[in-house]
């Protein structure tokens, strides 16, 4: 055992496995990060999630209560980020628990601010998915059981820190929610309102894929990259657009695969089993590999 200790622990792999950790840093909590999205889901969608024997008229109170627990476990997972970025930076100025503490408190409550509006987009969100399926009998069958709206919460809670600069919580929120949903959506992607995707299962979001308003997408729709420029090293060149751009009104039926950053215009809809790899033109029909202009009609 102790030979296979001393192997474990000079092992070179440890350069790329091993994370220094500053005393009094806090360290990120996946179980924490998951209360945070049951509280933010309990303010949103009031009766469906958290306390249920809630009445409109007093519904102040327990908002006001679970926003309260909400920054404070808020303030202190971004904190946690924060310090995450930070440890092995040498520069004791960069890393004052104090200064980063005061900045998780700043970041916590421009996302709070936020919540109004996520509430109202994540209202489209459910009548697109309400309107989207004939299967559905109310609005209450959405929040309570699709997976789509229980991804979107966590996303659009996750890309409001990511565009705040929070490093890696953004990011554990929507893997979190990929393992509840097997939904896959990057923190960094940008969606706009009245999205919805049916079944759900397989899908995957890339970091830099723009979404416009009125997007479908069905179960194992891929919006992803076609390549990875590489610098001169041979290393990928990261954080440049390289996922699809898909307009208004778009339709992505299951299993169809969109590569690399081309757009897909207005109207357009892409078929089952469909490898895309060129934009489109609005109100494109692409089927098996058969491209056709049709009226522009979002069809069914």
């Amino acid at each position: 055992m102790t030979a296979l200790v001393e192997r474990l622990t000079t092992n070179s792999a440890l350069n790329r496995l091993y994370h220094e950790h500053r005393d009094g840093h806090p360290l990120p909590s996946s179980k924490v990060l998951e209360e945070i999205v049951e509280i933010m889901r309990a303010i949103v969608f009031p009766g469906y999630f958290g306390k249920s024997n809630i009445i409109l008229h007093s519904l102040e109170y327990p908002v006001g209560a679970n926003l309260q627990t909400l920054r404070e476990l808020l303030v202190d997972q971004v904190l946690a980020g924060l310090c995450f970025a930070q440890n092995g930076v040498s520069d004791e100025s960069d890393t004052c628990l104090c200064c980063l503490r005061e900045k998780a408190e700043e970041i916590t409550m421009k996302v709070l601010e936020r919540l109004p509006e996520l509430q109202e987009i994540l209202a489209t969100d459910v009548e697109a998915a309400y309107n989207g399926d004939p299967a559905a009998d109310s609005y209450g069958e959405i929040i309570s059981c699709y997976p789509v709206i229980r991804v979107l919460t966590s996303y659009r809670l996750a890309h409001e820190l990511y565009v705040l600069g929070v490093p890696l919580i953004p990011r554990i929120i929507t893997e979190i929610a990929h393992s509840e949903t097997g939904i896959d959506i990057h923190p960094g992607a940008q969606i706009g309102h009245h999205f919805t995707i049916d079944h759900g299962t397989g899908v995957v979001i890339g970091a830099t894929c723009i979404i416009g308003n009125n997007v479908k997408l069905y179960q194992g729709v891929t919006l992803g990259a076609k390549s990875f420029p590489l610098d001169e090293n041979g290393n990928p060149i990261k954080g440049i657009p390289r996922h699809p751009i898909l307009e208004d009104d778009v339709i992505v039926y299951s299993n169809a695969t969109v590569l690399g950053r081309i757009t897909i215009a207005r109207g357009t809809v892409i078929g089952g089993n469909i490898w895309v790899t060129e934009s489109t033109e609005p109100g494109e029909h692409i089927v098996q590999n058969c491209r056709r202009m049709v009226s522009n009609s979002r069809g069914t």
